[in-house]
Parts: structure tokens; sequence; C-alpha cells
């Protein structure tokens, strides 16, 4: 217990001071913090997010040192700017809070415990990684995702889309996208459609694509570590390794009922096109972190019967995809 304690010292202060802006308040909020884990133990469901959980009880105890403070202070102050928002102000962020809040909880797992313990608590990456078990790539990786799938939702938060939109020297207007989603259709002959949301927008482009490539886009979006490479961390180490990088990907055109992908990748003579299927390059952008961008006219070209109402009644098997990925990887490496 005290070395779990320990470990966990310096986050538990830090978030302290941040509520109480004393670090001597915040050193005696986290000593109290410390007692009430050692003897509310038996209330911690999850052994391996004992860092987190204590962290969240110094949270609480601040907050509660905090309004006593509050309480406890007498005279009449004189007039000042208010250095806190007012009611209306106070209310606005309750709400944009608890919407956030509520966006987070819907996440894939993987996902909402990186958001929850990296922003809403602070810890860094490497403290991420250690409460969850993974490497500090999944941990950037599952941010990463996080950030693409609450976008479309947290639409209305914004203050504007710009950044979202850019146009190149031949006259495209780019749109940045995020892949929000995987939907499997019912029965032997399942179909699979990656579908792309607008950042900052209502629009969406579906795409119809392979199983083998919808398996590997779930386990990234679920930020699922293999046991050995996929195809799309294999492309994206060799660009690394011959000292260039993944710089955007674009779905650049519709012919018939085809779309068309380039991967831009940024190399020492320059930038360079590279032509590939639009599974292919998201799989290979989501592996590198790399921008994922929509000529805008795609959104307008779809027929009615191909667009995203069209395959709102197709199930999102995104998670289910993961988790069923994941077994049989586990089945062929005997379970390693």
């Amino acid at each position: 217990m005290g070395e779990l304690l320990r470990r966990h010292w310096d986050t538990a202060v830090f978030l302290a001071a941040r509520v109480l802006g004393s670090a001597d308040l915040a050193r005696d909020a986290a000593q109290e913090a410390a007692i009430a884990a050692v003897t509310e133990l038996a209330r911690l469901r999850s052994p391996e997010r004992f860092g987190s959980w204590f962290c969240g009880i110094a949270l609480n105890v601040s907050r509660g040192w905090r309004r006593q403070l509050r309480a406890e202070v007498t005279g009449t102050a004189p007039d000042l700017v208010a250095s806190e928002p007012g009611p209306a102000d106070a209310a606005e962020a309750a709400d944009l809070a608890a919407r956030v809040r509520r966006a987070v909880e819907v996440l894939p797992p993987g996902q909402r415990d990186a958001v929850w313990l990296f922003y809403l608590q602070g810890l860094s990456h490497r403290e991420v990684s250690a409460e969850l078990g993974v490497s500090v790539g999944a941990v950037k990786a599952r941010l990463h995702q996080a950030r693409a799938a609450l976008a479309p939702k947290l639409t209305g938060m914004l203050d504007s889309t710009e950044g979202t939109m850019m146009a190149t020297d031949d006259g495209t207007v780019w749109t940045e996208v995020a892949v929000t989603e995987i939907r499997r259709s019912e029965g032997a002959d399942a179909r699979h459609v990656m579908v792309l949301r607008e950042r900052g927008g209502d629009r969406g482009l579906p795409i119809w694509i392979a199983p083998a490539e919808a398996a590997s886009l779930a386990l990234a979006m679920e930020s699922v570590e293999t046991p050995r490479p996929f195809t799309a961390r294999l492309a994206a180490s060799l660009v690394t390794a011959a000292g260039s990088r993944i710089e955007e990907v674009r779905v650049t055109r519709l012919m018939g009922q085809v779309f068309y992908a380039t991967v831009v990748v940024r190399g020492p003579g320059g930038p360079t096109e590279v032509d590939a299927r639009p599974s292919d390059a998201v799989n290979l952008a989501l592996t590198a972190h790399a921008p994922i961008r929509v000529d805008d006219t795609l959104f307008a070209a779809l027929q009615p019967e191909h667009g995203v109402r069209a395959v709102a009644a197709i199930p999102v098997a995104t998670a289910d995809l993961a988790a069923e990925t994941r077994q049989l990887l586990q089945q062929q490496t005997g379970g390693r």
C-alpha cells in the first residue's frame, strides 16, 4: 500500500494544488486522501485502477476543503472585478461539462478510460500507460481515436469549424473527416461499411470495404494491441524508417461506385502522392495519426440510396468486430 501511495503521490498533490491553489494545502489534502484510501480500500473494485481512484479521492477532498474555506471567509469584501464566472456563465459551463462527460461515457472502454485519466484527471501519457497496463503508444492512439470520435458529437459546442476545410491550388476544397464507426450488415453474407464524418459538420460519407480491412480498422479504432503488426503498422514503420512521414490521406474521387484515395508522403525530396484504396489509406492514417480529408464535392456525389441515411439501419459493429478479431488472433497465437 505504501508503494502504491508513493507511486501516485505527486499526481494527487498536483491535482489537489490545482483545486486549492496552495502546495501546502494540497499536501495536507493528499494526506487525508491517503488515509481515506487505506480505510476504504475494500470499496476499490478494480485494483489495477488504484491510481485513478486515489487521485479521485484527493480531488474530492480538495473540493470539499475549498467549499469550507470559502464559507469561513468573513467581513465585507471590497468591490473588485469578479475573478469567477457569474451564475449564467457557471450554468453554461456546467451544462457544457455535462454534455462532454456524456459524450465521453459512450466511447469504447479503452478510449473512455484514457480520456478520463489523461484529460479529466491530469495524468501524463506514461502514468495513464501504467494505470491501464498498455504501452504509451497505445495510450496516444486511444486518445487520438477518442478525439476523432468526439469531434462530430461535440460539434454544437464549437464556436466555428475553422481549420476543417482547406483548398489546394487546383481549386479543390478538402474537408477534414474522422472515421467514426464500422457498420456490418447481418447474415452469412455480411457486408461492412466505413463511415467518414465531417469534423464540425453533419455530413457523412459511407464507403463499403472488405472484411479484412474492416477488422483492421476496428482494431485501430478500439486501440487493440496485436501480437504482431498488421499491414498498416508495417507500412507506417517502413515510411518512418525511410526518413519520411505520412502527411495526410485524401479520398479523391468516385468513379461509378468505386472510391479512390491517395496517401501524401512527405520525404526528403518533398511530398509524393501514392494511390490507394480508401480502406487501406484510412487504416494507414489512423496508425500514423495523420489527418483524413475528402474532396468536398463527394458528399453531394452519392445518390440517396448510397448515402449515410441508407446505411443508418445497419448496426454499428466497431466494438464487436474488434473483440471478435482479437479473440481470433489470440486463438491463432495460443492466447499469447
